[in-house]
Order: C-alpha cells, then structure tokens, then sequence
C-alpha cells in the first residue's frame, strides 16, 4: 500500500501546490496578499500617523512666507487647516527653557492667548 501524500494548498486562495515541499504560495501575488493582509493593521497606524505628520509639516509650511524666519499663527487657524497638535517629530528646548514643537524641519513655539510662533530650522 503507497502512503498517502497530504495534498497542500495556498494559504491565500487554497489552489493545490506543486514544487517544494516546504512551499505555501502558488505565486507572487499570492505571497504579497498573505503578507499585506498580516501587516494590513499596523502598516494603517504607521501610514495614517506619517500622513498627520505630513498634513502638519506642509499646513506649518504654507504660513511661514517664503524667505522669512517667523510668522504668527493662532490655534484656531491651524485646527480650521487641519493641524493636529499630537503628532510631532521631535522637540527642541532653548537655553531658557522655552520649548519648540517640530514636525520635521518645520516647528512652533507656543506663545500667549493661543498664539503660536511658526519657524524653521536652519540648516546645519
């Protein structure tokens, strides 16, 4: 009697497998769905959060005129443009303890009455 040999399939669309004996895709496109589809969750989070950062970093852009170093803006402007004040990139505290937001080059230091004092960083 031949021993029965247990038939694989695709772990994406369950076509039955030929080659190797340790192989779990039919094809490329098989392989990517399974593995796009495993990351799908996380890869969001990241994606959705480098595109807040990137609507911040170009709303802070759009204010500061061009060949200027600082231009005012108020909260209620940057909401109304869809700034979002929990994603930055980093933080940077002066020497006197003021403390500037970044969203890559692009930064603010809050000031009084809802008021915000938008720079860039000069370059190194």
């Amino acid at each position: 009697m031949l021993p029965q040999v247990e038939s694989k399939t695709c772990l994406t669309c369950g076509k039955p497998l030929k080659g190797r004996a340790d192989k779990r895709f039919c094809d490329d496109y098989c392989r990517n769905t399974y593995n796009n589809q495993l990351k799908s969750t996380s890869n969001n989070l990241v994606r959705n959060i480098n595109n807040a950062l990137g609507k911040n970093r170009r709303i802070l852009e759009s204010i500061l005129p061009e060949g200027e170093e600082t231009a005012k803006a108020n909260k209620e402007k940057l909401q109304r443009m869809g700034f979002q004040f929990k994603y930055i990139t980093h933080t940077y505290v002066t020497k006197t303890g003021k403390t500037y937001f970044y969203c890559y080059e692009y930064g603010y230091l809050p000031l009084e009455n809802d008021w915000y004092l938008i720079v860039k960083r000069k370059e190194e």
